[in-house]
């Protein structure tokens, strides 16, 4: 016996106002909800599944309008297609149409504009900009985002993959980055063509084994003490915050960005907030009595929350202040930074201190994820042996010494 279509008439579905579900026939419904509003239903099974879809409300949809959508439903369901899914991919399609004006370099900017809060340091988002600009927009920026293939990636990263290796790296990643948002907002569909595990790196060398390794400019640690004479008879507040730099093994922006909320002086102690971190966890610094007796130099002419306060009232030190500062002294051969690679080559070869204690005074990751997972602390007592260690050893550096043993007092 067929089913009896048409139940409802347009005056019968205006006047209803109990809440419930008036079926019209055909799997069509008029559903009411308990504030008065109505809307269309179709519910139907498929592959023993059942199923419910909107058609729409009541002021937009009328009865007519509703039986024609549930007409074309029931169709497509004794064709074994969802409707659902059916209306699911023609909306996909017409988003993927409307993303054709959606080019690489309008989804790029959109990508910066929504992350830059997230990062760290405010010159990422212009250094985004920049490698995207120099090396991507010129083969596809103006084309539409779903358009990008492997062969258009592989046309802007191969040139300089082996020349610019770290450059071409950064660049795969940041299009890798620009593709997966486009495809999650529905720009575009399918694999990520810049993708590296599984894809890129069958057809190109990892960057490990192309790339020169270039070291910072080092001072040998057995130079440390007849370089660390003439700093301190440097003026000015970049000179004591490089030797401050020196004594601690910390980084350029560790150093210039420390303010007196972080010290304990009391406890000799310098937490740095993870936020300034490289690693983004929080790094505690043991303070030895050479970094003690700057900070006291320093608090006497305090006048901020920075501890090297800038030219500008408010503002810290300027990241190239020590770079001039060793410019001054004559020594345009060392880097900041390589006096972190001094300190290192002094424990790994002048002391008995764990490579685990080292590498957590200068704040590095543990590259091994299960030990990572295991270890809890941060080995402050033994580090604080390493750094003291250090600050007795800076002033004879010259001289031959024996190997420093770590304590066995913690």
């Amino acid at each position: 016996m067929a089913r009896r279509l048409n139940r409802l008439t347009a005056v019968e579905v205006k006047g209803i106002d109990h809440k419930g579900m008036y079926h019209d026939g055909g799997g069509l419904y008029l559903q009411v909800s308990a504030a008065g509003t109505k809307s269309w239903i179709y519910r139907f099974t498929l592959d023993g599944r059942a199923r419910e879809m909107g058609l729409g409300p009541l002021n937009a949809i009328s009865l007519a309008e509703a039986r024609k959508r549930a007409a074309e439903c029931r169709r497509m369901r004794h064709d074994g297609i969802d409707p659902i899914e059916a209306r699911g991919a023609q909306r996909d399609q017409k988003r993927l149409e409307g993303a054709r004006s959606m080019t690489f370099d309008v989804c790029a900017e959109a990508y910066i504009e929504a992350h830059k809060a997230s990062w760290k340091n405010g010159k990422h988002a212009e250094q985004w900009r920049g490698s995207l600009r120099n090396y991507a927009s010129p083969v596809f920026g103006s084309s539409p985002i779903q358009a990008i293939d492997l062969a258009l990636v592989m046309k802007a990263l191969e040139p300089i993959w082996q020349t610019k290796s770290e450059t071409a790296s950064r660049l795969r990643g940041r299009i890798e980055s620009v593709l997966d948002w486009a495809t999650v907002r529905g720009y575009r569909k399918g694999e990520n063509p810049a993708r590296w595990r599984g894809h890129l790196d069958k057809l190109l060398p990892a960057r490990a084994k192309i790339q020169k390794v270039v070291h910072h400019p080092a001072l040998p640690y057995s130079e440390v003490a007849d370089f660390l004479t003439p700093l301190r008879s440097q003026e000015g507040i970049a000179a004591r915050a490089l030797e401050f730099l020196i004594l601690t093994a910390a980084r350029t922006g560790e150093i210039i960005g420390a303010r007196w909320d972080e010290l304990d002086l009391k406890d000799k102690i310098w937490v740095v907030p993870g936020s300034r971190m490289k690693a983004g966890r929080e790094h505690r610094v043991p303070l030895s009595g050479p970094a003690l007796a700057i900070l006291k130099k320093m608090n006497e002419i305090r006048e901020g929350d920075f501890v090297f306060p800038g030219g500008k009232k408010g503002k810290p030190l300027s990241n190239m202040a020590m770079l001039a500062v060793l410019k001054r002294m004559g020594r345009d051969d060392l880097t900041t930074h390589g006096f972190r690679s001094t300190f290192r080559d002094w424990a790994a070869e002048r002391t008995n201190f764990p490579r685990d204690v080292v590498e957590m005074a200068l704040a590095h990751s543990i590259e091994n994820k299960v030990e990572a997972a295991y270890r809890r602390g941060d080995l402050f007592q033994k580090r604080r042996q390493l750094m003291e260690a250090w600050a007795r050893f800076c002033p004879i550096a010259g001289a031959q010494v024996n190997v420093v043993p770590i304590s066995s007092r913690a």
